[in-house]
């Protein structure tokens, strides 16, 4: 009687989290990993059956920048930009030798600028030009889509509800949106909660999310700060922006990007 004995490959991943909002990173410079499979991304997302994350962050290389960050939401899907994702795979950069304290890479919304400093990540965003706003909703793209909601106690939202009828309903449709749901403490300090399509629930924080609810206050005239603080379940977030006759720009998102461990799975 014969047996066969198949080598099973590991695959190793890096775990980050950025004021909770989780991420699995995985070094793809060899171009190793299947892009194509989203199943496969969607099990690695997948909190009881896999590793768990908010989403996967592959880092490879690229002819124009330090790296290339490219990012799937927990569903498998390619995503938009994830702010939270780009301030992780900073740190992930750095802990690899690729960068020291600044950076430029590349995402998917185009080329973004980083610095470090010990844990903290300030990541600069892309441009806003284009905001829709009527009595029910405004609605911007800070990388990725976002309406938000101002209300008076945040706490007391069903996020995952809510967020969801929003997400899915006029005049989103099959695109979708994330959807922020944000009460303001004072004159610069933000409370905010979303709801990220992709992962179709709450998150601990979002990046892109919080720079759009700072960018919102701003524009809707319940703040006349540019330095806003914000809060999320996962911690605090700090959004900075500029404002000319074109828009908001030097917009950064600033704050913790923690390498939480390291670990394989089989691939």
């Amino acid at each position: 009687m014969y047996f066969s004995t198949f080598a099973t490959m590991k695959l190793d991943f890096f775990k980050y989290q950025g004021t909770g909002n989780d991420f699995i990173i995985i070094d793809n410079r060899t171009l190793f990993f299947d892009k194509r499979n989203q199943k496969k991304i969607e099990h690695l997302c997948d909190r009881k059956f896999g590793i768990g994350a908010d989403g996967l962050i592959l880092l490879e290389s690229s002819e124009i920048s330090d790296f290339k960050m490219v990012y799937f939401n927990a569903d498998g899907n390619e995503g938009s930009m994830c702010g939270n994702g780009g301030r992780c795979v900073v740190a992930f950069a750095n802990k690899l030798g690729l960068i020291n304290s600044k950076t430029t890479f590349e995402a998917i919304d185009g080329l973004h600028e980083a610095a470090i400093l010990n844990d903290m990540v300030s990541l600069k965003m892309c441009d806003v030009q284009n905001i829709e706003k009527d009595d029910a909703r405004i609605f911007l793209d800070t990388g990725s889509p976002h309406h938000i909601n101002f209300c008076e106690n945040v706490n007391t939202i069903d996020v995952k509800k809510t967020g969801a009828s929003i997400r899915y309903g006029a005049p989103y449709f099959d695109n979708g949106t994330n959807v922020n749901f944000a009460e303001q403490i004072d004159a610069n300090t933000f409370k905010v909660r979303t709801y990220e399509r992709g992962v179709e629930d709450e998150t601990l924080a979002c990046g892109t999310g919080v720079t759009a609810v700072a960018i919102a206050a701003h524009n809707l005239n319940k703040t006349s700060e540019n330095c806003i603080d914000v809060e999320v379940i996962g911690g605090k977030l700090n959004v900075t922006f500029e404002l000319d006759n074109s828009g908001y720009k030097n917009v950064y998102l600033n704050g913790p990007a923690k390498f939480v461990f390291k670990g394989e799975i089989d691939n």
